[in-house]
């Protein structure tokens, strides 16, 4: 045997394979390996999501350390519905999230599939027609487009979230039956149970701020000793059309109990979310609604952010012990949660 040529057995009819044949077989079987091992974190993430936003965080969070990404949105323009998931905050979110419906509007125009790029961006995109939940999966990338292997493992992935995107859009319209506040057409507990946990995730993995709103009414039982179930069922319609009017479609405001809400405010400190809070208490007092017996109805709200040492269960209380502080020092006010000296 002369050095430096592959070993080879003594094989005059060639059907055993050489040593670098085997060597290639086992990589070839290592890489399958690797990849089953991936998508079956995908499927693992899906199992828990019930509905397209949480669908669309679960993919997201799936390929985040695979193909960095700085936005995945999917777009259906015959059920009007459109999800975006952005890791940036700030001025750079409002223009990636631009960037990414100037793209839908490009794509709903011209029908196209590639490719592109938009100042510093790649936009990729993805179409699900052949599905019959038919629809637009978008990724922005930033500084380098995906790579023929990034895209071979992103169609196999879409290949798993296809059918899941399709169950939900089936049950869309029960699921939102199930989760929104037949009142006020707000979320209710059951949703904001879902998010918070997803959201906080994400705020673990980007170091992004997130504040969380407990919003009680001020002398609401008052209104219906008054006037009747009818006239406070109308007052927290219009409270509640006033309050989604002030938030971001990122926010999650729930109706959790008769006069009671909570709201998460996703990349935003307690610095901002108290100046939306004081805003949503003027909003309140300036409504034209039914006198409370003797006393004017408003809204008092407890702040608290997120911190990394908080577990679920101690960010959601603290908020409510700063609710009760405002209640405690006059109603109709705002106060932020702090940890006792």
């Amino acid at each position: 045997m002369r050095a430096g040529n592959a070993i080879q057995y003594d094989n005059p009819n060639n059907d055993i394979p050489t040593i670098n044949s085997l060597v290639v077989e086992l990589e070839h079987y290592r890489r399958q390996s690797e990849l089953l091992t991936t998508l079956n974190g995908l499927h693992a993430r899906l199992a828990g999501a019930v509905d397209l936003p949480a669908m669309l965080e679960a993919f997201s969070v799936w390929l985040s350390p695979l193909i960095n990404h700085e936005l995945m949105a999917y777009q259906n323009p015959g059920r009007e519905r459109t999800h975006m998931i952005c890791s940036s905050h700030g001025p750079e979110r409002r223009r990636i999230m631009q960037i990414a419906q100037d793209a839908f509007e490009r794509l709903n125009a011209c029908k196209d599939s590639c490719c592109w790029a938009k100042d510093e961006f790649y936009v990729h995109n993805w179409s699900l027609h052949n599905f019959q939940g038919s629809g637009i999966i978008l990724v922005l990338k930033k500084d380098r487009a995906i790579t023929q292997y990034q895209e071979q493992l992103l169609a196999k992935g879409l290949e798993i979230i296809a059918e899941p995107l399709q169950r939900a859009q089936e049950y869309e319209d029960l699921y939102q039956q199930a989760s929104c506040d037949s009142l006020t057409g707000l979320a209710n507990r059951r949703v904001f149970n879902e998010r918070i946990s997803t959201i906080i995730a994400q705020a673990k993995r980007h170091g992004h701020p997130v504040s969380l709103a407990c919003l009680d009414l001020d002398k609401f039982k008052q209104i219906n000793d008054t006037h009747g179930h009818a006239v406070g069922d109308m007052v927290l319609q219009r409270i509640a059309d006033v309050m989604k009017s002030m938030i971001r479609d990122c926010d999650v405001l729930a109706r959790t109990g008769g006069d009671e809400f909570v709201l998460i405010l996703p990349d935003t400190n307690i610095k901002d979310a108290t100046v939306l809070a004081e805003r949503l208490c003027r909003a309140v007092d300036k409504l034209d609604l039914p006198a409370a017996g003797s006393a004017r109805l408003g809204i008092s709200i407890g702040l608290v952010e997120w911190q990394q040492e908080f577990s679920q269960d101690q960010w959601t209380q603290y908020a409510d012990v700063a609710l009760y502080q405002a209640k405690a020092a006059g109603r109709s006010r705002v106060c932020c949660w702090q940890p006792a000296a």
